[in-house]
């Protein structure tokens, strides 16, 4: 029997000993943890992935908006995946709902729409993540960033140079973008800001929705239209190059003033045929993108708006 109770104590003492060897006295057991919930979300972010959702890469603008983002993450070292919505807000969301199931911790998006991008940009604030916008922002859902040249100032730029040109007097012809689109609102606003006070009118106002085939349509339609139209101004380069196209078959003189500095359109500056275009620099949005993922990733606060700067190239 006191055989029996001493190895009882004995295998008693020897369990206590084990515990003790586990912990140092003081220390927290290693099954709980004493880190704030917050700290826990910043250290899961700091090693995460970046989606970036493009409105469509058939646009050279979006190209370039693209391949500066992904120089920019290949210089930091950050891993990026890139989709393209094709212009179409319901791929747009799919395209989202994808980089969710993918864990990223921070999305960019340049809108396909403003308004309609809403649904996607909610979809990405339920799931926990950082939304930021770039060229075109968003009317709905919440944004950490929005990174966009000033399209106010930049229409304003176009329309004062088709003052100048025109001495004040004369027609003019507005292509519009994408309807619903900050850039295309934006654009049309600073324009016909820089109309006011000027005797120049607008005798036709049209989307062609930011395409160089509808842009060719649209002006072709409207040249038949308007037996006097001396200025173009289109929203971007695509639509200035398809109007170009429309005014050299009609055998006009007509000046066209397009807006991003594609390389297309910047030749076509050189070679005496577009007036002008606006100089945007979608590298440089599409860099300043990742940059600012970068700087949510690590918990830094960041700017809510971050503008980039604008310039007129003419020949």
């Amino acid at each position: 029997m006191k055989k029996r109770i001493a190895l009882l104590l004995t295998t008693v003492l020897l369990a206590t000993g084990l515990v003790a060897c586990g912990s140092k006295a003081g220390e927290t057991p290693a099954t709980e943890t004493t880190e704030p919930a917050t700290e826990g979300a910043a250290t899961e972010l700091s090693g995460g992935k970046v989606g970036l959702v493009v409105s469509t890469l058939d646009n050279p603008f979006f190209v370039d908006l693209k391949t500066g983002a992904e120089e920019k993450a290949g210089e930091m070292g950050m891993e990026l995946i890139v989709l393209d919505s094709q212009n179409d807000p319901a791929k747009e969301l799919s395209n989202v709902e994808d980089l969710i199931t993918k864990e990223v911790k921070v999305l960019l998006i340049n809108p396909t729409d403003s308004d309609a991008v809403g649904a996607a940009v909610t979809a990405a604030n339920e799931a926990g993540i950082p939304v930021v916008t770039l060229d075109r922002g968003a009317n709905a859902g919440e944004v950490v960033s929005h990174i966009a040249s000033d399209n106010v100032a930049g229409g304003k730029m176009a329309g004062e140079f088709i003052v100048e040109k025109l001495g004040g007097k004369g027609k003019v012809v507005e292509l519009e973008g994408i309807p619903g689109t900050s850039a295309a609102r934006d654009r049309g606003q600073g324009f016909n800001e820089a109309l006011q006070g000027s005797e120049l009118e607008v005798v036709a106002k049209q989307p062609a929705n930011f395409d160089r085939t509808e842009g060719l349509s649209v002006a072709e339609n409207i040249l038949q239209a308007q037996s006097e139209v001396n200025a173009i101004f289109a929203h971007n380069d695509e639509m200035a190059l398809g109007a170009l196209e429309a005014v050299k078959a009609s055998g006009r003189e007509i000046m066209i003033v397009g807006f991003d500095a594609t390389d297309d359109a910047v030749q076509s500056v050189q070679n005496g045929e577009l007036a002008a275009t606006v100089a945007q620099q979608p590298k440089m949005i599409g860099a300043y993108g990742v940059e600012t993922a970068s700087k949510i990733l690590a918990g830094e606060s960041v700017e809510a708006s971050i503008p980039v700067e604008l310039q007129l190239v003419t020949k």
